[in-house]
């Protein structure tokens, strides 16, 4: 396991944690909590303000939050890896590009590296790759899963970390799977140093994914609200109408399924059906009317202490 605890708190108090045998434990004498370690992966649940369990993690079996129906069958798996995808990523190259540009800048300057926070990090998202690569980042994956990337398991309503933590938060299609996307967002201003960014990226106008784990979707102005409490540095489309007029035909067939099997079958035809639909983003991401039919948004910005007044989000309307 590596050295979390000069930074890492107990998520149900925020106090010191120490290590004991087996695992983690609280130094607050009130709390007390223990929290178990398993395969070098700390368990940091506040199990009175989550969905979760400590005990769903105690073996190193994957959660039901990050498995799909195709990912756990062998016919599933072939079936993902020839079937093309209905929608692509526009934007996260160029902002991790931009993002990473400026720590690295920070880093050369002081000659310290930056800490980076992936809430739902147990897989790689879209775009990540030279974060992962750079020696000047510092970063830390978390999930409520066992994936290949996950180094702590945690809940982003009660982050397991202390105020003034980390200089860049990234929470790629994560919103959207949380019951309190406020609670989780505050979080994440708590946990951010001074000067310190956020990137989200959350659905606007896709169907339900990863079962009973989905809950919220936000307009481009929902989702600048959501990041109130933060000064934009940028926003816009992730992927396009194009991309959601894919899904939608997509989940239409599916609708017809009565059994796993059929809803392979019209999934598959669905894609290869209707992929091209995402190339239609590329022409109109930037238009008007895309922010009225994206498919995804994502907003950048910096920790603020002022707060952006309703009356001034309306004025940053970009549809038709």
């Amino acid at each position: 396991m590596k050295d979390y605890l000069s930074f890492s708190v107990c998520p149900k108090c925020k106090s010191v944690l120490s290590k004991v045998e087996k695992g983690i434990i609280c130094t607050n004498s009130s709390c007390n909590t223990f929290y178990p370690v398993y395969n070098n992966i700390p368990i940091l649940i506040n199990e009175s303000n989550s969905i979760f369990c400590i005990k769903d993690f105690e073996t190193t079996e994957e959660t039901t939050f990050s498995m799909s129906e195709e990912r756990n069958s062998f016919i599933g798996r072939i079936i993902k890896k020839i079937t093309p995808s209905i929608s692509h990523n526009l934007a996260a190259d160029k902002n991790y590009a931009f993002m990473l540009q400026l720590l690295v800048a920070e880093s050369n300057r002081t000659g310290i590296p930056k800490k980076v926070l992936i809430v739902g990090g147990g897989i790689a998202g879209k775009g990540i790759d030279s974060f992962l690569n750079s020696k000047q980042i510092e970063i830390i994956e978390t999930d409520v899963s066992y994936g290949p990337r996950t180094q702590i398991i945690c809940d982003s309503h009660d982050l397991p970390f202390a105020d003034n933590t980390f200089d860049l938060i990234i929470a790629q299609a994560v919103l959207e799977h949380v019951v309190d996307p406020i609670r989780c967002v505050a979080e994440i201003h708590r946990t951010l140093n001074t000067n310190g960014m956020v990137y989200a990226e959350t659905p606007f106008m896709q169907q339900v994914h990863m079962r009973e784990y989905d809950f919220t979707r936000y307009t481009h102005l929902g989702h600048r609200r959501l990041f109130r409490n933060f000064e934009e540095m940028k926003s816009g489309c992730v992927a396009g109408p194009g991309t959601a007029l894919a899904w939608s035909y997509s989940y239409f067939l599916m609708s017809f399924a009565r059994s796993r099997l059929m809803k392979n079958v019209l999934k598959t035809f669905a894609y290869f059906s209707s992929f091209f639909l995402k190339y239609f983003d590329y022409l109109v991401k930037d238009k008007p009317g895309a922010y009225d039919a994206a498919s995804m948004l994502f907003f950048m910005g910096k920790k603020s202490n002022l707060v952006l007044s309703d009356k001034d989000l309306i004025k940053l309307f970009r549809g038709l």
